[in-house]
């Protein structure tokens, strides 16, 4: 996974955080994370959901997998995060997004990228959201 995180990580950054394949049109973002065990700072890339307010949305799917992504439990320890958004690099604290508001945004975010909707079926964990502002 990390070689193709890093194929990712470089097409965004050649392209002025566009990516292509699946992520065609998308809106990415690369979360700088620090790891919660090791204190290492960790690059993920990931498809956000732009919010009018100027927040964005990430979505802790892990392709459906059975467990939260790593990144899930750095930004626990860890919610003060740095993130790279188009060419700009700025800092943000992430949130977890809990209850009503988490399900009213997931019917959003499915409605919007049907394939987070795929990812939900299936696993038997509820896939996380956080705010980062």
């Amino acid at each position: 996974m990390s070689d193709w995180n890093a194929q990712v990580i470089a097409e965004f950054r050649a392209n002025g955080g566009k990516v292509g394949g699946p992520f065609e049109g998308a809106p990415m973002i690369i979360v700088h994370a620090v790891g919660a065990k090791t204190g290492a700072v960790r690059e993920v890339p990931l498809v956000y959901l732009p919010e009018d307010d100027g927040t964005m949305v990430i979505i802790a799917s892990a392709g459906g997998a059975p467990k939260h992504p790593a990144w899930y439990h750095n930004l626990k320890a860890n919610p003060r995060i740095e993130v790279e958004v188009g060419t700009e690099r700025f800092a943000v604290t992430a949130e977890e997004i809990r209850d009503e508001e988490r399900d009213l945004l997931w019917e959003r975010i499915v409605a919007w990228r049907p394939g987070f909707g795929e990812y939900q079926e299936k696993t038997d964990r509820i896939i996380p959201l956080f705010r980062l502002t």
